[in-house]
């Protein structure tokens, strides 16, 4: 905010700018908690996020920038060895020189917990190759090992306002949350580009280890700043999920997520019938191999057609019961005529 002119007060159009960005794009707007979070996550395995530049200067859409060539080149080499590369990988575009220590060209690789130096434009293909396809160590840049918890914040702001508006908003309160509890060595916060979903801003992921000594990868949204000292208390801390602005998890497909939405209400007593219609809504199988190029297929087409062949079957096995009745009904008529008959037959005799 502008410095308070000479009689003392604030510049009042700033102000209002202000409150009018907050109560269109900011936690004051309408939409705030207007739809159910969890299950909105299509299912992945891993997560790439590449470092790069500050998240003021990403464009719209940096898999195809012209200004940005390894943002472009990247996201191109992924999708045109997606259907070599094992595992479901979504990329990502995160913030560098922002108090963490990753420079332009660094990339993140979640679960796996490692941080590989110096890719280039020019070594992308090789890096596509070895670590994503073949799953090896990349030959010719620095490897290490990350340790810690991981927070990404969506503040992508060329791409869509909201997450603009929300995001710094939250950095700020996470790094000043984090420096009050000494965390600053345990847990790094960085802004990053679209993950999809900006209506539910602020939008966020955290990577960090679970008791089990997993790394999972959690989504959460409609997050606000009063809600930064429980996700480092309660998530980071304690590894327990705040499931009222939990979206999902890494590794969790629709099916599975949903099922644990209607277990979850089911504990806190909620209705259950909203739930089980969210249950039938994502029964869909999708993969998203980058973050802009996403396919799904409706799995719910083949149970369709099997649930009719069953019914038709069902159907067609009921009229051949009644027919074999009504036969059977038949030829015991027509023995009991032919008995009367001869009965008769042999008393006129």
């Amino acid at each position: 905010m502008e410095a308070a002119s000479e009689n003392g007060t604030g510049d009042i159009s700033t102000e209002s700018a202000l409150v009018d960005d907050d109560v269109k794009f900011g936690f004051q707007r309408q939409e705030m908690y207007s739809e159910n979070l969890s299950g909105s996550v299509n299912p992945y395995a891993r997560h790439v996020f590449l470092c790069y530049k500050s998240h003021e200067n990403w464009p719209a859409r940096v898999e195809s920038s012209d200004s940005d060539p390894l943002l472009k080149h990247l996201a191109g080499a992924i999708k045109d060895r997606k259907n070599d590369i094992a595992v479901k990988t979504l990329l990502t575009i995160c913030e560098s020189d922002c108090g963490t220590g990753l420079s332009d060209g660094d990339v993140l690789i979640f679960p796996d917990m490692i941080k590989h130096r110096g890719l280039e434009e020019a070594n992308i293909d090789g890096f596509v190759e070895e670590v994503l396809v073949n799953g090896m160590s990349w030959a010719f840049g620095t490897q290490e090992e990350l340790t810690g918890s991981y927070i990404f914040v969506c503040a992508h702001n060329t791409r869509d306002k909201r997450c603009g508006v929300c995001g710094p908003v939250l950095i700020e309160k996470f790094n000043k949350e984090i420096e009050v509890r000494g965390l600053k060595d345990e847990v790094f916060v960085s802004a990053c580009s679209h993950v999809g979903g900006h209506k539910y801003a602020g939008n966020l992921i955290i990577y960090s280890a679970v008791q089990d000594g997993k790394v999972c990868g959690h989504w959460y949204g409609y997050v606000t700043p009063n809600d930064v000292p429980e996700l480092l208390d309660q998530h980071i801390k304690k590894g327990e999920i705040i499931e009222r602005i939990w979206r999902g998890e890494m590794g969790v497909p629709p099916v599975e997520k949903a099922e644990k939405v209607v277990e979850l209400t089911n504990l806190n007593g909620n209705d259950l019938k909203e739930n089980t219609k969210e249950v039938k809504e994502n029964t869909r199988g999708c993969c998203q191999v980058a973050n802009e190029f996403p396919c799904c297929r409706d799995d719910n087409l083949a149970a369709k057609k099997d649930r009719k062949k069953t019914c038709m079957f069902g159907l067609f096995s009921a009229k051949w019961e009644q027919h074999e009745i009504f036969t059977a009904a038949a030829v015991i008529g027509g023995v009991a005529t032919v008995a009367v008959a001869y009965s008769f037959y042999k008393r006129s005799w």
